[in-house]
């Protein structure tokens, strides 16, 4: 996991390459375009990217009237205003509607961490899970995004993806595919179980290693799409380790934590414990400095999976 990409990288040069494949791709950005590096695709199809402004309303608003028609519109913004300012036009126009609109959340979590708690969309997957409809992304690194794009490219229907904004840790294959829905199990382990999504994935990964020289044996599993839950792979898991941790660089209140924690309650109750964002707003810092101060942190992680382990004896 020495390497490291952007995910916003990722995510540029692979909707080039869909463009490339599909003159139906349109880009649609709220005057963000090189920090959200749709300004690749400007460069090479300029007749299909639009600069709305500052506008996110407008932004989805005009997706909608442009999947009307038949086309695939990817709509860039940062994810706080996004899917803050225009979620009654997601909600309605996108979601209700039921149209083939890409909704991009860019600089997720703490990405842009030094830019202030406002900035922070540490809310975002709560606020799209919510919408009926819609399915809900956050790849693990920039090799899993550039395969999410492109598996948006071929999804119908709404769908919301995050994309961070600084480079982290590399933990995917160039090879295999990636499914919407389908989560991934990295490790298989017999005292508990470790979900956990986006650059948290590295973390659990971490976190495993350290257990394992403990003598502890965990699962850890990316699930990558927070909607729809991979509900099967999830319970099979937690009914073999019968305990539970998430991991997510998002609140845990309707995150993947509480995804996760809704599943097993009315499916298969286990002791179940949540590192994340715990009810609060950021503060401006660095991205690391961000994770310490909000628990996102591998120490925290094997904290909650020894937790976990003793509720369920």
């Amino acid at each position: 996991m020495s390497k490291t990409l952007a995910p916003r990288e990722a995510f540029g040069k692979a909707l080039v390459q869909l463009g490339a494949e599909n003159e139906d791709i349109l880009v649609l950005d709220a005057d963000c375009s090189k920090a959200t590096m749709t300004s690749l695709f400007q460069k090479e199809f300029p007749h299909r990217f639009f600069n709305l402004g500052i506008a996110e309303a407008d932004l989805v608003g005009t997706g909608a009237g442009l999947a009307l028609a038949g086309k695939t519109p990817f709509v860039n913004a940062y994810a706080n205003f996004l899917t803050g300012r225009a979620w009654d036009q997601i909600r309605i126009s996108v979601c209700y509607a039921n149209l083939n609109v890409k909704v991009i959340g860019h600089n997720s979590g703490t990405s842009p961490g030094q830019e202030g708690p406002t900035h922070l969309p540490l809310e975002d997957i709560t606020l799209m899970r919510a919408l009926p409809r819609m399915t809900v992304i956050e790849p693990a690194d920039g090799v899993e995004m550039a395969k999410a794009v492109r598996a948006l490219g071929e999804h119908e229907g709404p769908a919301y993806l995050r994309v961070g904004r600084m480079p982290t840790p590399i933990v995917n294959r160039e090879a295999g595919r990636f499914v919407i829905g389908k989560a991934n199990v990295y490790l298989e382990g017999k005292d508990a179980s470790i979900l956990a999504c986006g650059v948290m994935l590295s973390k659990a990964l971490e976190a495993a290693e350290e257990l394992k020289a403990e003598g502890i044996s965990v699962d850890v599993i990316n699930v990558h799409t927070i909607k729809p839950l991979d509900s099967s792979c999830i319970l099979e898991a937690a009914s073999r380790t019968g305990a539970v941790v998430t991991a997510e660089e998002h609140t845990v209140i309707g995150g993947l934590g509480g995804a996760v924690a809704e599943l097993l309650a009315q499916n298969l109750p286990v002791p179940v414990r949540m590192v994340g964002v715990q009810d609060r707003f950021g503060l401006s810092a660095k991205m690391p400095e961000l994770h310490e101060a909000l628990g996102l942190t591998r120490e925290n992680i094997i904290k909650a999976v020894k937790e976990v382990i003793s509720a369920k004896k």
